[in-house]
């Protein structure tokens, strides 16, 4: 009897406990990202490095990333590089306080699979825009190469590493044309959290100056770095 009500137990477990590991009959991208579309929001703190491949110089940042379905994203950056970057369905607003300007720009931007915003909030199309090679486990994580079947300059290769219990990517690094690279890890990552609708919302501060590029394809610089 005593056999029994274990083996009951455990079969309960098994149903009221599901894993993103019981998704992965399917290839890896594909649990990755039937994952990603049960996901509404989450909120992330982030570790930041960019590497220069000819200058050898590496800057690191910081800072806190808000996401909501269908694309609502405020990217936020703290000192000693602040930077502001909300993203609607309607635009995008770049603020960079030491720059006492702020950047509009159209929302197509970042609509790319192949922008590093779309792979680290799980939006990029993994079954449809890369070849995803599965490289095994690394401190803790699954790790997956990624080959955009039609590379851009922003993005020639990209690697994420996943949760294995969960499919929730928790870290990022996309190597550009150039042999730039920029990683992005979440150090906190919290799924389907409460995000208020003023949080992706920007007004310019008083005095600063705004640049109006909404009509422009190409930004001063790459966004997200």
């Amino acid at each position: 009897m005593r056999m029994l009500r274990a083996a009951v137990a455990a079969m309960a477990l098994c149903l009221i406990i599901p894993s993103f590991a019981t998704a992965q009959n399917l290839d890896m991208d594909a649990a990755i990202q039937a994952r990603y579309e049960k996901l509404d929001s989450f909120s992330a703190d982030f570790d930041q490095t960019l590497t220069h491949k000819e200058s050898g110089a590496v800057e690191k940042r910081q800072g806190k990333l808000l996401f909501k379905k269908p694309l609502l994203i405020r990217w936020q950056t703290v000192a000693p590089h602040e930077e502001t970057l909300v993203v609607t369905g309607k635009e995008i607003w770049n603020y960079i306080p030491e720059e006492e300007v702020a950047y509009r720009y159209p929302p197509s931007l970042v609509q790319d699979s192949r922008s590093i915003i779309q792979v680290i909030t799980g939006q990029a199309e993994l079954t449809k825009d890369f070849d995803v090679k599965a490289e095994g486990r690394e401190d803790g994580f699954s790790k997956l190469r990624l080959f955009p079947k039609e590379p851009a300059p922003q993005m020639v290769e990209a690697v994420i590493w996943v949760e294995p219990d969960t499919g929730y990517i928790r870290r990022a690094s996309i190597l550009d044309f150039y042999g730039n690279s920029n990683e992005v890890r979440f150090n906190r990552f919290s799924p389907d959290v409460s995000i208020k609708a003023s949080e992706f919302s920007f007004t310019p501060p008083k005095g600063v100056d705004v640049e109006d590029r909404i009509d422009s394809a190409v930004p001063e610089k790459e966004l997200f770095r």
